[in-house]
């Protein structure tokens, strides 16, 4: 998922480190040191790390006295503890023996011969490695760096650091963060997000002092990771906290869907009422697209399925009046939540867009929620743009969001209108939806993990 935005991340971050390199090289401000390597996702990784491992320290730290207590030694066993202890201290001095170089190859059943062959086999093996470690080189072969890098993104190489420090200047990042905008702009971002996310990554990197590689490969990932939680944290209720406020009052919260024809609204309607029948609550469905050829017989499939009901009138009725009747159902009935079916039309027709006025005014619902399809990217971007121009939209669902590796309208659509997505569709069952969390979209963005990005979905 997002796979290409991921990929021009990590592309701005190692052209970036070329760039300074290359320049500290020309100053003869560079040396090799010895140390890891750090790839461009492995900085999330590790601050989730090092809380892992403050949490178990000071589980740790809870244990020791309760120990001490517990295991007070009797005098039969205070005897015998010092010749086990003897008997490990022996066992670990074999073992650094064995381990030492110089006794490695001394072995009395193999020549003298065979041990210097041995040795001059690693003397040449050290420049291969060394050439391996060296940065020019270690993108000029995809299989020599995945094995490289290790499991939890270090690389086996050295880093390089400089000999007086450097600053990181606009020069530096201009033509950088330009490419960066361009693949931004070919990857269905919008205009407005690609430049925001351009500028604030250029604030949050010039000026920087670096002493060492890896320090410019974490300042960037941390630069372009604050530029987009920035650009997807926009505020709103989820609709859940929305049933609940509306249940206190003893209305049921009534949500209105719009969008073009094809997006998957009716199966996401049939999504949600299987999500928050299994919540606990009792949604009922109305079929106020009368006029499509099969909708009324589809969005009915998908009621029946569920097991929700659903209110509907003869083909052709008035939309407007099958969304009151669901709405005076639910009062009646004491239901929660009304899902509101809507006949799919494009932004630029202009009486379809009438009558969708009509269906809110009559309806009065809660939410207007727009369905779109993330795979269309800049065109969903622009669908709810209109439809929010037209109606006053109040957020979005996002179908097909486990189809898309370019992520252009995932990370756009909100930002564009300034609504928040409210629901993801993640695969074609009823169970494959999931309320939007801006952080685990930065995770999707920035982790480099596909199980844990799955297993989260």
């Amino acid at each position: 998922m997002f796979e290409s935005l991921k990929k021009k991340f990590s592309r701005t971050s190692e052209k970036l480190e070329e760039e300074l390199i290359e320049e500290a090289e020309a100053e003869d401000n560079l040396q090799e040191e010895s140390g890891s390597r750090f790839s461009f996702f492995s900085f999330g990784r590790k601050k989730d790390e090092k809380k892992e491992e403050e949490v178990v320290e000071e589980e740790e730290n809870l244990l020791p006295e309760a120990e001490e207590i517990e295991e007070v030694p009797e005098a039969e066993e205070v005897e015998e503890i010092p010749e086990a202890e003897d008997e490990e201290i022996e066992e670990e001095s074999k073992e650094e023996k064995k381990s030492r170089f110089w006794h490695r190859n001394k072995n009395k059943d193999e020549p003298a011969e065979e041990a210097e062959e041995a040795e001059d086999e690693e003397i040449e093996e050290e420049p291969k490695e060394e050439k391996k470690s060296h940065f020019w080189s270690r993108n000029k072969d995809k299989d020599e760096d995945a094995e490289d890098v290790s499991a939890d993104g270090e690389a086996k190489g050295g880093i390089f650091s400089f000999v007086r420090e450097k600053t990181i200047q606009e020069k530096h990042v201009e033509d950088i963060l330009f490419e960066l905008e361009m693949e931004l702009l070919q990857g269905d971002v919008a205009m407005e997000v690609a430049t925001e996310v351009v500028e604030n990554v250029k604030e949050n990197l010039v000026g920087k002092k670096i002493k060492r590689s890896n320090d410019i490969t974490e300042y960037t990932y941390y630069a372009l990771k604050d530029a987009v939680e920035e650009i997807i944290s926009i505020p709103g209720k989820s609709m859940t906290e929305m049933i609940e406020e509306k249940k206190a009052q003893g209305e049921p919260l009534v949500v209105m869907f719009v969008g073009i024809n094809g997006t998957g609204k009716t199966t996401t309607i049939g999504k949600l009422a299987n999500y928050y029948l299994k919540k606990g609550y009792t949604p009922v469905i109305a079929a106020s697209d009368t006029f499509r050829a099969g909708a009324i017989e589809q969005v009915t499939y998908h009621a029946d399925n569920v097991g929700v009901k659903i209110i509907k009138h003869q083909k052709g009725s008035d939309p407007a009046a099958v969304a009151y009747d669901a709405v005076e159902h639910a009062r009646a009935q004491g239901k929660e939540l009304v899902l509101i079916d809507t006949a799919g039309r494009m932004q630029t027709n202009t009486n379809l867009m009438d009558e969708m006025k009509k269906i809110k005014r009559v309806s009065n619902p809660d939410l207007v929620i727009f369905v779109g399809d993330a795979i269309t990217g800049n065109d969903a971007t622009e669908q709810a743009r209109k439809f929010n121009d037209a109606i006053d939209i109040d957020g979005v669902i996002l179908t097909k969001a486990d189809a898309d590796s370019k992520g252009g309208a995932s990370l756009s659509i909100g930002y564009v209108i300034q609504k928040p997505i409210m629901f993801l569709g993640v695969g074609q069952g009823y169970d494959d939806i999931m309320e939007y969390d801006p952080e685990w979209m930065l995770n999707q963005l920035f982790s480099e993990d596909e199980e844990i990005v799955e297993n989260e979905a």
